[in-house]
């Protein structure tokens, strides 16, 4: 099968298309075959080596956790799923190897869920990283209907999702983001504040009694700012300050969870979710799809497709 592959850490120049043998499949897995494989900040910064501290890696890696496809084969005693079944998933294995930036990628049961009716392949590939945690970061903070919350980075990938779906769970957002994406927060139920100098009065002005909970999409030192407008200090979580427990807040990894992709796809089915796709490529451009991620201009969600 086709697939991108690189054999040492460093930039996107290492990602080359060649051919490898296709993947096994084990009790409780099934083999996918790839309609569209999502791309996500993690991805190149696996391949530039900033997380070999905690991730086992083995060469030559293929990159891409997020996946959309359909089930071409299933494991020993695996009978979640059957030939034809449309998925999507979350495919973190064990260590990083074999991923799905490839025609076929095996996928233990745990990391997939039935690809939501309403989304295209391309869509589908977007949602699953950047969704679970969006979801995941508002359960961890205990948030239920009423509630207030403020996003950190609200229009971004990630925070457009939890945007989204806090607004579904019946909660107030309140939603940081330049000032250029105001009314895109807005159209998805959000109210927006500028982020920056003075960031902490304007949320004060919108919620002078405090807010039930903070989430950080962004870090660069936010924790603490959160924890200054929470009620308790504890319902902040961060995805991106890796200090965040020691500051007294929660530091989330997005977990593979077949009910929580189960939940997002219901979402989506309902139309209370969208995927914004802005950049879908194929899979020999996987280089020019990780120079977009990490200029960090992309609104939407970077796709290949395969």
């Amino acid at each position: 099968m086709k697939a991108i592959t690189y054999s040492a850490y460093g930039t996107a120049a290492n990602l080359t298309l060649v051919d490898v043998p296709k993947p096994k499949v084990g009790p409780g897995e099934v083999l996918v075959r790839v309609k569209a494989a999502g791309v996500n900040p993690v991805d190149w910064k696996l391949g530039a080596g900033y997380l070999d501290a905690i991730l086992e890696v083995r060469y030559p890696v293929i990159p891409g956790w997020d996946v959309a496809g359909v089930v071409e084969a299933v494991g020993e005693d695996t009978f979640d799923y059957a030939v034809g079944d449309e998925v999507y998933g979350y495919v973190r294995k064990e260590w990083v190897e074999l991923g799905t930036y490839a025609e076929l990628v095996s996928a233990p049961v745990r990391t997939l869920a039935r690809k939501p009716r309403g989304l295209t392949f391309e869509q589908a590939a977007g949602l699953p990283l950047a969704g679970l945690t969006a979801y995941q970061s508002l359960t961890r903070a205990g948030l239920t209907a009423g509630e207030t919350v403020v996003i950190h980075s609200a229009a971004g990938g990630t925070g457009s999702f939890g945007v989204q779906i806090a607004v579904a769970l019946g909660l107030r957002v309140i939603g940081t983001a330049g000032e250029h994406n105001h009314a895109y927060l807005r159209s998805l139920g959000a109210e927006p504040v500028l982020y920056g100098e003075g960031m902490a009065e304007r949320i004060r002005e919108l919620a002078p009694d405090g807010v039930d909970a903070g989430l950080d999409f962004y870090g660069d030192g936010v924790v603490e700012l959160l924890q200054s407008l929470v009620k308790e200090r504890g319902r902040v979580v961060s995805i991106a300050d890796y200090e965040a427990a020691a500051k007294g807040a929660h530091q989330l990894w997005v977990r593979p969870d077949t009910a929580d992709l189960t939940f997002l796809a219901e979402l989506a089915d309902a139309g209370r979710l969208t995927v914004n796709v802005e950049h879908s490529l194929p899979l020999a451009e996987a280089a020019k799809a990780w120079e977009l991620s990490a200029a960090g201009r992309t609104r939407g969600k970077i796709v290949l497709t395969v």
